[in-house]
Parts: C-alpha cells; sequence; structure tokens
C-alpha cells in the first residue's frame, strides 16, 4: 500500500484533533500567517477603580496551550499573508501624506508636492532592457578585451539583464561603499533641500524651520543591477505640518528647483582606507521630478501610494538583490542562492567589512542587503500617520484595544514559531481564500461604483 506524504499524514493528523476548530480560528485570525509566533500566557483586564476582574484569558484551554500570532514580516517572499497586511498599511501611510485623512487634513493635497526618483551611480556598463545595450559604433572593447555591448534586444525575462558587461571592470568596492552611505547622502540631501529653498526664498537658513517643513516619505528599491534607487513622496507645508498652510514664497517650482540642484550637488566622502583610498559618493545622474497636482494633471496620488506600497513587500529574491536572511559566515555567501553578480558584491561587503575603517559600517551584517543599511520605508515625523497609529486603530476596530477606566495585566513567553508540514499547507489554503475573498469584494464594489477601493490595491 502506498503511504501518504509526510505533510498529508500532518495534515490529516491536525484535522483529527478534537480541537482543530480552535486551530483553524487561530490559523484564520492570523490571515493565513506563513511563520506565526507561538506565545504561552495570559492576559488579565481588570477595572481600573475597583480592581474587579472584567475579563481573563489564557492560553491553557488552546491547543497545544499556545496563541498563534503574526510574524509581520513585510517580504512577500516570507509570509504573503502579512505582507499583503504591511502593504496596505504602507498605501495608507502614504495616501494620507497625499490627500488627507487619518488625522491628516484633506488640504494637503494642494500644498507643493513632488513625487521623486533618485539613482545610484554607474559603477560600470550592464545589460540593459532593449536597444541600449547593442556594441557601440565602433565596437570598442574594455581594457579586459570584452567588447561594451552584447549585441542582444533584451526582454525584460531575460536573466542577464542588470549583470556587468565585464565583472572585472566593475567597481564592486564603489557599489558596497554607496549603500553603506546611502542613508547619509539622502540625509545630506534634505538638508541641502531646505538649505535651497531658505535661500530662493531670501531667508536666513537657519530659520526655515520657522518658515516651512519639509515632508517626505521614502521608499528604497533595488535595480536589476543590484543598486538601489529612491521614490520619495516630498511636499512643503507650514512649520507645523500637516496641519498647517505653507507660505506663500513655498511653490512646486521652487521646490522642483531645490530639489534637482541638492541632487545634483551634494556628495558624502566615505572613510579613508590604505587599501582603497577615499572615494566621493554622489546621486547618480538621471533624476525624474515630477509634479503632484490637485487637478489630477500629473502622477495619480492613489497610484504612487499603490507603487510605493507595492516595493515595500519585495523580498530579496524578487529583486534579484542579495537574501531575505542575514549570513554569519564566508561558507554562507558562497552557498546563498544568487546571481555571480550579487555574490560578488556580497564577497565585497565581506571582505570589506574585515578593514578597520570600515568597522563602523557593519558592512558584514548588511552582506545579505548588499551593505545597504536603511530602512525599506521611512517617513519624516510631521508627513503622515504611522505604522503604530494604524495598528492601533486596526486593533481598536476589532474590539482589541484596551478600554479607558480598565488596566490590562500580560503575561506572555515566546515558545516557539513556524508550521508543521501540514500546518502550512492548511495556513497557505486559507491565505489564499481570504485573497480571493478581498479579491471578489473589490470587484464587487467596482461594479457597484465604490469609491474605497484601497485594500485591493495593495
Amino acid at each position: 500500500m502506498r503511504q501518504l506524504p509526510e505533510t498529508d499524514r500532518d495534515a490529516i493528523r491536525l484535522a483529527q484533533d478534537p480541537q482543530f476548530p480552535r486551530w483553524l480560528e487561530q490559523i484564520t485570525a492570523t490571515g493565513g500567517c506563513a511563520h506565526p509566533v507561538h506565545l504561552t500566557g495570559s492576559t488579565t483586564t481588570l477595572n481600573g477603580t475597583t480592581g474587579e476582574i472584567l475579563h481573563h484569558y489564557d492560553t491553557r484551554t488552546e491547543p497545544g496551550e499556545r496563541l498563534l500570532v503574526r510574524c509581520c514580516n513585510r517580504r512577500a517572499t516570507i509570509c504573503p499573508a502579512c505582507s499583503r497586511l504591511h502593504a496596505g498599511d504602507t498605501y495608507h501611510l502614504v495616501r494620507a501624506g497625499l490627500l488627507g485623512g487619518k488625522n491628516v487634513p484633506a488640504t494637503v493635497r494642494q500644498r507643493p508636492r513632488l513625487f521623486v526618483t533618485l539613482t545610484a551611480p554607474s559603477f560600470g556598463p550592464v545589460h540593459r532592457l532593449g536597444d541600449v545595450c547593442r556594441p557601440r559604433r565602433d565596437g570598442g572593447t574594455c581594457e579586459h578585451g570584452r567588447p561594451l555591448g552584447c549585441g542582444t534586444v533584451h526582454t525584460p525575462a531575460t536573466g542577464v539583464v542588470g549583470q556587468p558587461l565585464c565583472p572585472d571592470c566593475y567597481d564592486y568596492t564603489g557599489h558596497v561603499l554607496w549603500h553603506a552611505h546611502a542613508s547619509k547622502l539622502w540625509d545630506r540631501f534634505v538638508i541641502d533641500v531646505r538649505r535651497r529653498l531658505a535661500s530662493s526664498a531670501g531667508l536666513v537658513q537657519s530659520h526655515f524651520a520657522q518658515h516651512a517643513r519639509l515632508s517626505f516619505a521614502r521608499v528604497a528599491e533595488y535595480q536589476k543591477r543590484g543598486a538601489v534607487h529612491v521614490h520619495t513622496v516630498v511636499r512643503l507645508d507650514g512649520p507645523a505640518g500637516a496641519d498647517d498652510e505653507p507660505p506663500v514664497w513655498a511653490t512646486a517650482e521652487l521646490l522642483t528647483d531645490a530639489v534637482r540642484t541638492s541632487a545634483r550637488r551634494v556628495l558624502v566622502h566615505t572613510p579613508y582606507s590604505a587599501a582603497v583610498g577615499e572615494i566621493v559618493l554622489r546621486w547618480g545622474s538621471q533624476i525624474d521630478v515630477r509634479t503632484l497636482r490637485a487637478n489630477g494633471d500629473g502622477p495619480d496620488d492613489d497610484a504612487v501610494a499603490a507603487y510605493v506600497a507595492k516595493y515595500v513587500t519585495k523580498g530579496a529574491s524578487e529583486t534579484g538583490a542579495g537574501v531575505d536572511y542575514p549570513v554569519t559566515t564566508w561558507e554562507d555567501v558562497e552557498s546563498a542562492t544568487v546571481s555571480e553578480h550579487v555574490r560578488a558584491l556580497m564577497r565585497t561587503c565581506w571582505r570589506l567589512g574585515g578593514l578597520p575603517e570600515y568597522v563602523p559600517l557593519r558592512l558584514r551584517g548588511w552582506t545579505h542587503t548588499l551593505g545597504y543599511r536603511g530602512h525599506i520605508l521611512t517617513k519624516s515625523r510631521a508627513y503622515s500617520t504611522t505604522y503604530a497609529a494604524l495598528r492601533a486603530e486596526r486593533a481598536h476596530h476589532m474590539g482589541h484595544a484596551d478600554t479607558p477606566d480598565t488596566v490590562t495585566e500580560r503575561q506572555w513567553r515566546y515558545v516557539g514559531s513556524g508550521h508543521s508540514p501540514g500546518a502550512a499547507l492548511i495556513a497557505a489554503g486559507i491565505a489564499d481564500d481570504l485573497e480571493e475573498s478581498r479579491r471578489l469584494g473589490w470587484e464587487a464594489r467596482q461594479e457597484g461604483g465604490g469609491a474605497d477601493t484601497s485594500s485591493a490595491r495593495t
């Protein structure tokens, strides 16, 4: 008799457990999370005045005496269910800064607003999409004798896109160090934009904060060549932020000029190294600045928010840049399932991370991200709401938030994570069912002329 696979046997075992219905409720509550966190403990809610116990919950009655909660990983390659939730939060966070809502006034839509893309510089010729990868008219070869073009018109499905035409010519050191300093380069860019705006308005640069505020939300995206570029929404407010109207001199044209000038001007010097020297790092020459207009003449606000949300959830394997987990040894670098170009970048991270002058950059700790040390999404404090506020709003909506005049005592302990093979199969099915239900709900609202399509966009 043919034996069932382990996954099927495990799924049958779970289904035959008397507590299977309750376990299924927990999995559904996590949205079909692929790597739930297992907790054990209790929560007691007391009347804040009398001390009377209003509610008590304990995991001793749960399947396996544990509660499953979401892993909350933003990467779709790690947990599709939680990444969709994170994408939805990101969409609302960015959208609120564009259109208002979530305690942000709707008047922000009338402010000077830009959608800006800043790129990394070139570190060497790479295979590109379309006819730009064709050889030069004079043929041309690099110093290693390799042609400066491959003569092929690449499609998006071509695996060679983003790979160096000559790996020996490619500046892997510059690439890694640019990643390591990208956040500092961004900080200097923002500071310089403020200074440009102040100078253009005839203000003393140090007095800019008394007249206006630069608000932004930015997301980092890996290109096919493994280099980060930045998409950002930039908005001009009054000095108090979103609740304050900007001064009369604050225009989209003035902001555009300041952004373009600063992107060309700012630079960062790397620490001096006897092995590498000192490198001057800048933004790339490809800078895209688009004005967001309230009358719809320009990029659509909802589309911009959805675009940013989409890239926040992408994992390393989707972008072809690094891996989704930290590497701790040279063997981890050598065994990673990546292209040779990405492996070369990871090797460079590891080697540079061993030099004393680069120890503060913690390059070995960031080898899995090719040296990039920044968050995927960051925003200024006054741009819009926060992830914490969105989670609190969701908890309140679901009835999980604390109520006034009560005291909640929590005692929880981590006891594990993940699923058994059969549980993973069932959870994936639940996640798919929930996503299909959301999709059908969105289609029904579209057919009925519903206005709120935000949840389906992400």
